[in-house]
């Protein structure tokens, strides 16, 4: 085999990496890294989600680490070359875990590294051949059958015994992260304030639907049939969360609300204080996770006028329909994804929406999008080359934050493209677009929190063909019947619509815990890019998500149904070994590790 085969590189990469290692030799370990590089670890190194940019952050990342973390025996399982760049797939263990990982090579050193947590060594999931009988035969028969098991956990835990981990929020979030620990054999409760499971979905406006493509949107271990359709309806999806929840066998209380937490005093965990249909309660969790989503408490602006204004007022999350607004102007403030949509709705339901659009909107058509960006990781076509989910996910996790943009830049220039004409009617009609600071596209907009964005499923023909009205510019104020802008401009408004967006999510932590403790914990989401919204200094990871906090074992976790899905592996690995009592030396702690 010759010497300039891509597995055949790879295959000696490792080897010199592992050389190096053995000999516990730093300082030439790094030397095997391109002046330009990346060591991306999800838990399996340092119990955390942490990305070492350069080759002395490099080296401080394992010099940082139990040398038991290093990664021995690395195996490279395949290898391929793209446009001059070898992608290698590898596996690993170390003292803790068996470990998976993706790099890229480019002139024989590292460019790119991901090595990822995927079971504990001790404690491998009960999958496979290690799964389950199920059932007893002879002699050693149970009188209990699996029922009544079902039943005995389900009456004890948060009763008589109490949940190892606490989940406040029964989205896709909170169920997929209970399915995790479910798995691991980790006592896990899930509580949510509303009635079943999926009512977060079943609740919304009549017209909602994923934007995300089915392919994009599995739960963790059990993914959609091959006949669901490209955009599950939210009814739809409601139903498949509550049946996921049966099927999955989790402890999830309905009708449940956390009213408030505090560290145990003579503990280690927490004491939560909820009402479960009106009757309190008294729960202590050893970990406390916020799953309610990547959003915070919603921003309602408090404009003047807002107090004699005589119509109805709500932000977008309390938008259960434009039923009721048949005939009248209804003004949405909010130019994004909840703006859009609710614009649409109020256009099928013969009302006269006005959008004010205060800022520019990055808008990428759903076909595009899919076809484009996702597409060569999540689609048929991905499939039918062997890429499915699982291994799409590892894919895109191994792309840097810091080199994301440049990966993306070329995908949406050639949108902007061949989507000229599309571009062209909105911006006759007005609309300000943009694509991000660095016209890298949606998704660092979407990683940074930046000015907002539309997949556009529909609504933005709406905008351009005049039935959806547009406004821009600041709210000045409201009148009884109006609603004012900056610039004098009066919108009629038998209704307004707050589509303003939400806080970060440890505002959360602020209402239920303390103000002081989610000062702790700082802001969660955001990369630190000095970009809208996004104030540095970097970080390399996303604020506090799947991860550990400074305040401890307070954890959040949230996201798209990609991003929950993925995540949830490694927030159930850090969350099971502190479950077993295994040692979790947690390196570069969130919110004390920067660079410049």
């Amino acid at each position: 085999m010759a010497n300039n085969d891509p597995l055949t590189q790879a295959q000696q990469w490792c080897q010199d990496l592992q050389r190096t290692l053995d000999a516990g030799d730093v300082q030439e370990a790094v030397q095997l890294f391109d002046d330009e590089c990346y060591w991306r670890d999800l838990t399996s190194l340092t119990w955390n989600l942490h990305t070492s940019e350069g080759r002395e952050d490099i080296a401080k990342m394992l010099l940082g680490v139990e040398r038991g973390a290093w990664p021995r025996n690395l195996e490279i399982t395949s290898a391929a070359d793209a446009d001059g760049v070898i992608e290698a797939w590898f596996t690993f263990h170390n003292d803790a875990f068996e470990g998976l990982g993706l790099l890229r090579l480019r002139d024989g050193r590292c460019w790119t590294l991901l090595s990822t947590a995927q079971s504990l060594r001790e404690h491998p999931e009960p999958a496979g051949a290690r799964r389950e009988l199920g059932a007893e035969h002879g002699s050693s028969m149970s009188k209990e059958n699996w029922l009544d098991r079902r039943i005995a956990e389900q009456q004890s835990l948060g009763i008589t015994e109490q949940p190892y981990t606490l989940i406040i929020g029964g989205g896709q979030g909170g169920i997929g992260l209970a399915a995790r620990l479910k798995r691991m054999g980790v006592p896990a409760l899930v509580i949510d304030k509303l009635a079943r499971p999926g009512d977060q979905w079943r609740s919304r406006y009549h017209s909602l639907a994923l934007h995300d493509p089915v392919w994009y949107d599995h739960m963790p271990y059990i993914q959609f049939p091959d006949h669901w359709p490209v955009f599950t309806p939210k009814d739809k999806m409601g139903d498949w969360l509550e049946s996921y929840t049966k099927l999955m066998e989790l402890n999830y209380w309905s009708l449940t609300e956390a009213t408030s937490a505090r560290q145990d005093p003579e503990g280690e965990g927490w004491i939560v204080e909820v009402e479960r249909d009106g009757v309190p309660l008294t729960l202590r969790p050893t970990q406390l996770v916020i799953a309610t989503g990547m959003s915070g408490i919603p921003n309602v602006p408090q404009y003047p006028g807002t107090e004699v204004f005589t119509g109805e007022q709500n932000h977008s999350s309390q938008h259960a329909g434009g039923e009721r607004f048949a005939g009248k102007n209804v003004v949405v403030i909010g130019a994004n994804n909840s703006a859009h949509d609710i614009c649409a709705d109020l256009v099928q339901n013969g009302a006269h929406p006005t959008m004010v659009q205060r800022s520019s909107t990055h808008i990428v058509r759903s076909e595009s999008l899919m076809n484009n960006v996702l597409g060569p990781l999540y689609s048929e076509e991905a499939l039918a080359a062997g890429i499915d989910h699982n291994q799409a996910d590892l894919i895109f996790a191994s792309i840097p934050y810091k080199v994301l943009p440049e990966f993306h830049k070329p995908a949406f220039a050639q949108i902007r493209e061949q989507d000229a004409d599309f571009y062209q009617s909105l911006e006759d009609a007005g609309f300000d677009l943009d694509f991000g600071d660095d016209d890298s596209g949606l998704f660092l907009k979407y990683l940074r929190r930046g000015s907002g964005y539309y997949i556009n499923i529909g609504a933005s023909e709406l905008v351009a063909d005049g039935s959806i009205a547009l406004a821009k510019g600041e709210v000045s104020h409201l009148t009884e019947n109006s609603v004012a802008l900056v610039d004098g401009t009066e919108l009629p408004a038998d209704a307004v619509v707050y589509a303003t967006g939400y806080g970060s999510m440890n505002g959360w932590a602020a209402r239920l815990i303390s103000q002081e403790v989610a000062d702790e914990v700082g802001k969660c989401w955001g990369l630190g890019s000095d970009t809208a919204k996004d104030p540095g200094p970097w970080q390399g990871e996303l604020r506090n998500m799947w991860k550990p906090t400074k305040v401890k074992n307070l954890w959040f976790h949230g996201g798209n149904l990609h991003q929950s899905r993925h995540y949830s592996k490694y927030l159930g690995l850090q969350l099971k070994a502190r479950y077993e009592g295994i040692s979790t030396p947690v390196y570069a702690l969130a919110e004390t590790y920067h660079r410049s």
